[in-house]
């Protein structure tokens, strides 16, 4: 994946970027290149983060985020405007002239990927030292056997992750061709930048329902699990009502800090206030999904996936979708249909279901 996104960037961004995208595509190429180097290595934390969860440790992973983090922050600005031009009259090699003059745009990527790199470094080493990886092994490949179960278990999680690609990368080209002056596709990303950021905290109530639930049903049984998962998912409703009314109160404030344009400000009102009030059914979006996670329900949190994204699809391909609002909306209509599913599979099909809702068998 990384190899084809370094040798055939405009192969991949011509299915989010329209033909008269030209201008965009000059300064994403070399975005997207940049930060393909990083993806390895993402994984890989990826990989330190789960281990990390399995053992119930959450602060390792914090600090090793909140390092990261940091040095993306100090890179960024270096890497986009540079470390200062050097001597006219020396020939520099081309990644010195870069460092001093600045990658642009690109430079974020790049920052991104080294702070990426570094994180799987600090990763790798961590789980050597606990002894849970061998560097011998790193790079040898795995048995077919030892293969088997996990491309069982995770043949369903990758799907899901298809399905999920597939539908926002089609939000994405419709947004990028709604207009060809660019204000559409600008207030499209801010959107979703700042929706992000609530995102990330429904993520932290996926992650601990995922740890939790399963910890918990393993040590008392259904009902400790059941315990736990209905105090989850009371939890990430509150959150999602927290998030809701903060982030739209907080838009006149937010919005200005990722554009000084008037024209995309005003054109981020709406499609931002959507996004606000989607936080309020993510609360049951992210802590169900966790909840099967942790139930180990692969098949059953990719089928009710491939639904939602079945919904939200055909909603970007009706009338809906020729309107930023509508693209918007068409993920309101997402992530309504995950929520009310989730939850209605943990009530009713679960196997933390109370007896009241015991199916027949």
């Amino acid at each position: 994946g990384s190899l084809i996104l370094i040798a055939f960037p405009e192969k991949v961004l011509s299915m989010v970027l329209p033909k008269s995208g030209t201008s965009v595509m000059a300064f994403a190429v070399p975005y997207l290149r940049l930060r393909a180097f990083g993806m390895l290595p993402a994984l890989l934390s990826s990989c330190g983060f789960a281990a990390y969860n399995g053992m119930l440790n959450t602060i390792t992973p914090l600090k090793v985020t909140l390092t990261t983090n940091l040095i993306n922050m100090i890179l960024d600005p270096l890497f986009i405007f540079g470390i200062g031009r050097g001597a006219s009259s020396t020939q520099s090699s081309f990644i010195l002239s870069s460092l001093q003059n600045g990658f642009g745009a690109a430079g974020a990527a790049a920052a991104t990927s080294v702070s990426e790199i570094i994180s799987s470094c600090i990763y790798v080493k961590l789980l050597i030292r606990r002894k849970l990886v061998k560097l011998s092994r790193l790079l040898k490949p795995p048995s077919l056997k030892a293969l088997i179960p996990l491309i069982q278990g995770g043949l369903a999680i990758l799907l899901r992750q298809a399905t999920l690609n597939v539908a926002f990368v089609c939000a994405a080209r419709r947004a990028q061709s709604l207009d060809p002056s660019g204000v559409s596709a600008a207030a499209y990303g801010i959107t979703m930048q700042i929706y992000s950021l609530g995102v990330v905290a429904h993520l932290g109530i996926q992650a601990t329902a995922a740890s939790m639930v399963s910890s918990a049903r393993a040590m008392g049984g259904d009902n400790a699990g059941r315990e736990v998962a209905d105090r989850i998912f009371g939890y990430g409703c509150l959150l999602g009502l927290v998030l809701a009314v903060g982030q739209f109160f907080l838009l006149p404030t937010i919005t200005p800090l990722f554009s000084p344009l008037p024209e995309v400000i005003e054109a981020v009102k709406g499609p931002a206030a959507i996004s606000s009030f989607i936080h309020l059914v993510n609360g049951l979006v992210f802590a169900g999904e966790g909840t099967l996670l942790g139930l180990g329900a692969y098949k059953d949190l990719a089928v009710i996936t491939a639904m939602g994204v079945g919904c939200m699809v055909s909603c970007l391909l009706s009338p809906l979708g020729k309107s930023l609002n509508g693209i918007l909306l068409s993920l309101a209509a997402f992530n309504l249909f995950q929520g009310l599913a989730v939850t209605l599979h943990h009530v009713r099909f679960s196997p933390l279901r109370r007896r009241g809702f015991r199916g027949k068998s």
